[in-house]
């Protein structure tokens, strides 16, 4: 069996910058297993599998050692793949996921944009480990459905954070994410996943979920440019709008090929 691959930079207009990711077409769902597998060969943060069905668009997203309920950057690779490289018509896309619901993008000019559910936050007590793994005291803790926020009070910060994986990677959340207001964007942010085997992801899009209202609350306005501070960097402009966010954000190609399974 042959399937198509395709890695893609997301969340920029230039190679190695943005995040990597890993598109995989099917024509029918293989086993978890093998999905799993081709994800941990993969070695990316997130691998996209996308099957077409009745006009839409199936979607699940892996990192190397688990299947998530919503990956961004991924998302937007699976939409650039679509309309570049496979030629799908038109402006609009649906997908379907298992965990997230309905997933739409739109292509207007250069950008994609992800039209994602919006994650309710709550103050949270830290868990064991989580602030002494930062090495500094956030000024407040937060949790979302999947995610701890904590907020710091400078760009700095988030700069300087250098996290102890060995305790972080014991804390059962998808991953930690540190925000801060930022200097040439109205905030910057860093996101860390040890517990699903990546220590940093480059740039995350579904963070954005958490973040976008999280900061709208704050600045009491609703569209954002924003930064994750990753060592490849990342720039998204987000929307509130209602109970959903509106990541948009540029992607390109850095290869293609194909996976040979027996």
């Amino acid at each position: 069996m042959i399937i198509q691959i395709y890695q893609v930079d997301a969340f920029s207009d230039r190679l190695f910058s943005g995040n990597p990711a890993a598109v995989c077409p099917l024509d029918f769902w293989l086993s978890d297993d093998i999905l799993q597998n081709i994800a941990a060969e993969n070695n990316l943060s997130e691998t996209a599998f996308i099957k077409k069905k009745d006009g839409v668009f199936e979607i699940r997203w892996f990192t190397p050692l688990a299947e998530v309920e919503l990956c961004g950057h991924a998302t937007l690779a699976a939409a650039h793949v679509l309309f570049n490289h496979l030629k799908f018509k038109g402006n609009h896309l649906i997908f379907e996921s298992v965990y997230s619901g309905k997933l739409e993008v739109f292509k207007k000019g250069e950008y994609l944009i992800l039209d994602f559910p919006v994650d309710h936050l709550e103050p949270a007590l830290p868990p064991d480990h989580l602030v002494h793994s930062m090495g500094s005291k956030p000024l407040e803790i937060w949790k979302g459905r999947t995610d701890y926020l904590l907020f710091y009070p400078s760009q700095e910060d988030i700069e300087e954070i250098k996290p102890d994986f060995s305790f972080l990677k014991g804390i059962e959340a998808r991953g930690i994410i540190v925000t801060a207001p930022g200097y040439d964007c109205d905030f910057v942010s860093r996101f860390f996943a040890p517990y699903l085997g990546i220590n940093e992801d480059p740039v995350t899009g579904s963070a954005h979920t958490s973040l976008v209202p999280f900061w709208a609350h704050r600045l009491n306005q609703l569209e954002f440019e924003a930064r994750q501070l990753s060592a490849r960097g990342g720039f998204l402009k987000c929307k509130l709008t209602g109970e959903r966010v509106l990541i948009s954000g540029n992607a390109c190609t850095y290869m293609t090929g194909s996976i040979t399974l027996t």
